[in-house]
């Protein structure tokens, strides 16, 4: 029943606090912060996404590690035997933090740069550039490549082995397929809570632009979730700035959510 909503949800549109919802767009307006001008509804969003994030980090807090681990390769599992990834050619994934409570990515990021048949793929990874919310994705070829940041986060450098600049995904000449993302958690209208830094807003916004003035097919945005990140429609409170994701891969599948997911996820 539930899958049959989301299919005819698809089809026609999904209106989310006011809009009707495309792939990949921003959330323009939302009815709990009118029309995003009124700072006094603004801070009431911002407080409750403070409080949403204490409570989901007592919960991840929470999860038993063998638990956990059983959901990371449950996760990662799911990703790699998908015919949507098996196809991908190029795309961008977070480096998880064991500290930080993420859905682990170290047996996909393995996968991917594994040399043709079982990798090949080319792969882009976040760097963080200060604290204003400016992210890079860069091209790494190892895992070697990664180095850890002043927070002990694993990061790749800006520049190579042999001193070259690594090339910036928005600097590339051809589209990435897949983003897989982080964050605190998700609903299956779409909506994430990160960490409050923006970062990942910022560059997913940024991305959208480039695809847009190149013409090129938007990436599907997929996010990586333990079960009980997943809350009910409408807890997560937006704003003009949060993106949408077009699917979830949580331990029980695959949880399209756009027209773009239907489509290319073949579900």
């Amino acid at each position: 029943m539930m899958t049959q909503w989301y299919t005819r949800a698809a089809a026609k549109g999904v209106v989310i606090s006011g809009q009707l919802w495309q792939p990949n767009r921003l959330l323009r307006m939302s009815t709990n912060c009118n029309n995003d001008n009124n700072r006094d509804d603004l801070d009431a969003i911002f407080k409750q996404k403070r409080v949403l994030r204490t409570q989901v980090r007592k919960t991840l807090k929470a999860i038993d590690p063998s638990l956990r681990s059983q959901q990371d390769n449950a996760i990662q599992d799911i990703i790699l035997g998908a015919p949507w990834f098996k196809s991908s050619l190029r795309l961008c994934a977070y480096i998880s933090s064991s500290a930080l409570r993420e859905v682990d990515t170290f047996k996909l990021l393995s996968q991917i740069l594994q040399p043709p048949p079982t990798g090949g793929k080319k792969l882009y990874v976040p760097r963080v550039e200060d604290k204003n919310s400016n992210m890079r994705m860069l091209n790494i070829s190892r895992i070697d490549d990664l180095v850890a940041n002043s927070m002990n986060i694993l990061e790749p450098d800006p520049v190579d082995a042999d001193g070259n600049a690594r090339e910036d995904v928005l600097q590339a000449n051809e589209p990435v397929d897949i983003l897989l993302l982080p964050g605190l958690a998700f609903d299956k209208s779409g909506r994430r809570l990160g960490r409050g830094g923006g970062y990942y807003d910022t560059f997913l916004k940024n991305y959208q632009e480039l695809t847009e003035t190149r013409n090129w097919k938007p990436p599907l945005l997929v996010a990586l979730s333990y079960s009980q990140q997943i809350l009910d429609d409408g807890v997560i409170p937006v704003t003009s700035t949060d993106v949408l994701v077009d699917a979830l891969v949580s331990p029980e599948g695959v949880i399209p959510i756009s027209s773009a997911a239907f489509n290319r996820m073949d579900l």
